[in-house]
């Protein structure tokens, strides 16, 4: 059957075709910095699949200098091999057509085991002047980075997870590096201290899930620690900047005995050196551990700009981590925010004299104003420590207290006998409750 088109239907279609043109036009005069916003923002498989927008566009993806791969570059994941063949295929491919530097290289993979290729890209990315650089691959398993990964020397940033880290005795440090994240990394003890103190810009450092270690910091520039791990000991020597610390101990039967063969006062190796601080944060086994060597005499240093301290798993039967608290929040007269997670469990007499000493007469908190006390149970230390905040504290605009449920004590009403407490401020407002955990 023979159609003909109309003269009405020919302009129609030459309409619509005028219309992609135009459309097409538009697409392709796009500013060049509106196409590298576009392509920055999109995942880095769509971004390939801008190419067939117009001619101008077709190799734009190309100049990306921020990638970022993962599983989703693939749309098969159910079979580990295929998918781990996939990726590789697919980032070998990109970096094959790639064409100028790389600030930004971050590869996340649960697929991706260490392999040949791997070496390959950090190869490439030595010679490519990457600025910052982001590796987490696999589960189960380590990788052994590449040697060229300390030829990186224009790195700010650096993130490895479950890798294997073995600096060359040439190395001498990532000269321009200001954040590092090692997340299950093995490395030789003393190779991640001379690593540390060697990047001497060093401003963002993160430790977590190491074993076993004792270790020493040195980082004149540093701002922000966050230590999570089985730690012997820490140190912290010429850090003057350090303004927010994160430590999380956990204990081993090995540590246990270190600590026990302890004889140093850990107060002062972790906190002795560290004049701007003003945000403290100690989990499981850190009070424990800084309670070792601990006397409370004469309190220095001062730290004038520490505002909020945060311990958690604080034994209130043991003097010597009450000690800890107590040098803390003495040694802060411009704290603003205190919280403290009980893991008290005792209920036998304890000897009360220690709030008793001088250094905690007189003693007033000008700049408190919040106190968030969890897991308590109403035990004699922890009333007194009660007592005394509220006595101390004539700012003082919440007083949060949650009870232990899986403590019973023969004092049921302990809350209502806070309330009966001396108050240095009239405007304190008292919250009770039950913790739910």
């Amino acid at each position: 059957m023979c159609v003909r088109l109309s003269y009405h239907h020919r302009a129609q279609g030459n309409k619509m075709h005028t219309e992609f043109c135009s459309r097409e036009d538009y697409i392709s005069d796009l500013p060049e910095s509106i196409i590298e916003t576009i392509l920055a923002k999109l995942p880095i498989t769509e971004a390939v699949r801008t190419s067939v927008l117009s001619s101008k566009w077709r190799y734009k993806w190309t100049t990306l200098t921020e990638l970022k791969f993962d599983d989703n570059c693939v749309s098969n994941t159910r079979y580990r091999a295929l998918a781990e063949t996939s990726v590789v295929r697919f980032v070998n491919h990109f970096l094959l057509l790639h064409n100028g530097p790389i600030n930004k290289f971050t590869l996340s993979s649960v697929c991706l085991r260490g392999s040949a290729y791997v070496d390959q890209w950090l190869l490439l990315l030595s010679r490519k002047d990457v600025q910052e650089l982001s590796f987490r691959l696999g589960q189960g398993e380590w990788f052994k980075a590449h040697s060229s990964l300390f030829s990186c020397k224009k790195l700010i940033g650096l993130e490895l997870v479950r890798c294997v880290l073995d600096p060359p005795l040439c190395f001498n440090g990532f000269p321009y590096l200001k954040n590092l994240y090692l997340q299950q990394v093995r490395i030789d003890p003393d190779a991640v201290e001379t690593l540390i103190s060697s990047c001497t810009l060093l401003e963002r450092l993160t430790l977590s899930y190491f074993e076993g270690a004792k270790l020493t910091i040195r980082a004149p520039n540093l701002k922000y620690l966050m230590l999570e791990g089985e730690f012997k000991d820490i140190c912290l020597e010429n850090t003057p900047m350090l303004v927010v610390i994160f430590v999380a101990m956990y204990m081993t039967e090995d540590i246990a005995e270190h600590f026990k063969q302890s004889s140093s006062c850990n107060f002062d190796k972790v906190l002795g050196g560290v004049p701007s601080i003003q945000r403290l944060t100690g989990r499981s086994y850190f009070t424990k551990y800084m309670s070792l060597g601990i006397i409370l005499g004469e309190i220095q240093p001062i730290y004038q700009q520490l505002k909020v301290i945060e311990l958690s798993q604080v034994g209130f039967e043991d003097e010597k981590e009450i000690m800890v608290i107590l040098r803390l929040i003495l040694s802060a007269p411009n704290l603003q925010v205190l919280q403290i997670r009980s893991s008290s469990l005792a209920t036998n007499a304890v000897d009360l004299d220690i709030w008793d000493k001088e250094c905690l007469r007189d003693v007033t908190f000008k700049q408190l104003k919040v106190v968030k006390l969890t897991q308590m149970s109403g035990l004699p230390h922890e009333m007194r420590f009660i007592e005394f905040l509220l006595g101390s504290s004539p700012v003082l605009e919440v007083m949060d207290i949650t009870q232990n449920v899986y403590v019973t004590i023969e004092n049921e009403d302990w809350f209502v006998e806070t309330l009966g407490f001396e108050r240095a401020s009239t405007e304190v407002e008292f919250r009770f409750a039950e913790d739910q955990a």
